[in-house]
């Protein structure tokens, strides 16, 4: 007994340590990002580019994104009460949805502010825009490596924040090294298009993917068809119905499931086969599983 809770605090330890690591790090992106929208607004006036003003009001967006996101992460830490059984940690895929939207909206508006620069294209100042990019390509992909290390949905979404923002400013710098040697300002929106569709693409798969686990879709398809195998392979286990899995936050899943038996049994017997199935499904780490055992010719409750 002493092992088992030795066990469990040691994982309610680590489990904690890893919302840290996951708030520092999305503190550390908001920080990053407050900074360097404020110098960006002060960069595009100074070098008179409407792409740069254009991206500040987009990064601006993304700084207020993120700053919400650090509160929903840190609300999503809070512990098990009466009123949330499973805890907040749905708050953190809330903040990953909403992202999402604001990205993609941003996108969009990124999109109907290039597309007629196309006919009409400014110069800007090539140099200024040129200094103004290797910082940005810095303090961006400075962001998005310091949270390339986090696993949960909503780390992942923040992550294409910071990757749209840094090929928009890889896309910045080579306009702007163009520019310095050919009048071509056709550049700077052509790009702009080029860098936004794609992250439009990623980022609607990834808000699609959220999506569906707000509805409780299941969250791996194999994941849940290796746990049916596995269940299904125990000794005296007949057949499983009503397996459910789904996820709290794209990273903690939750399972439950019947168990037919071929025979009825002892309390002991039936704890024997709770210890079988505990073994089966430890190597999936899921978060919370509840398991009921139906003997021959029981009713099952939820049919």
């Amino acid at each position: 007994m002493r092992l088992h809770q030795t066990v469990v605090a040691t994982d309610m330890t680590n489990e904690h340590h890893q919302h840290d690591l996951s708030s520092n790090r999305i503190g550390t992106v908001f920080i990053l990002n407050l900074v360097f929208t404020l110098i960006e607004f002060v960069g595009g006036l100074l070098t008179n580019s409407t792409a740069i003003m254009a991206d500040a009001i987009h990064d601006l967006g993304d700084t207020l994104s993120i700053g919400f996101a650090w509160l929903l992460n840190k609300l999503s830490q809070k512990q098990t009460d009466e009123e949330f059984t499973y805890g907040y940690f749905r708050f953190s895929l809330l903040a990953a949805l909403i992202n999402g939207l604001v990205l993609v909206i941003g996108s969009i508006w990124i999109l109907s502010e290039s597309i007629p620069r196309l006919t009409n294209p400014e110069m800007p100042h090539a140099a200024g825009m040129f200094w103004l990019a290797v910082l940005g390509v810095v303090v961006n992909g400075t962001a998005a490596w310091r949270l390339s290390a986090g696993k949960t949905q909503n780390e992942r979404i923040l992550n294409w924040h910071l990757l749209e923002d840094v090929l928009g400013w890889i896309a910045v710098l080579i306009v702007s090294i163009c520019l310095m040697f050919f009048d071509w300002p056709i550049l700077d929106p052509a790009l702009s298009i080029a860098f936004t569709l794609f992250i439009l693409i990623n980022v609607l798969k990834n808000t699609y993917q959220t999506i569906k686990i707000f509805m409780q879709s299941v969250p791996d398809k194999k994941l849940l068809e290796n746990i049916r195998r596995d269940l299904q392979s125990i000794e005296h286990v007949i057949n499983t119905h009503h397996v459910h899995l789904w996820s709290l936050d794209g990273e903690r899943h939750v399972l439950t499931a019947h168990l037919e038996i071929d025979e009825h049994m002892s309390s002991q017997e039936q704890a024997q086969i709770k210890q079988q199935v505990s073994r089966k499904l430890s190597k999936y780490s899921l978060s919370h599983t509840t398991i009921e055992i139906e003997l021959p010719e029981e009713l099952c409750r939820d049919s």
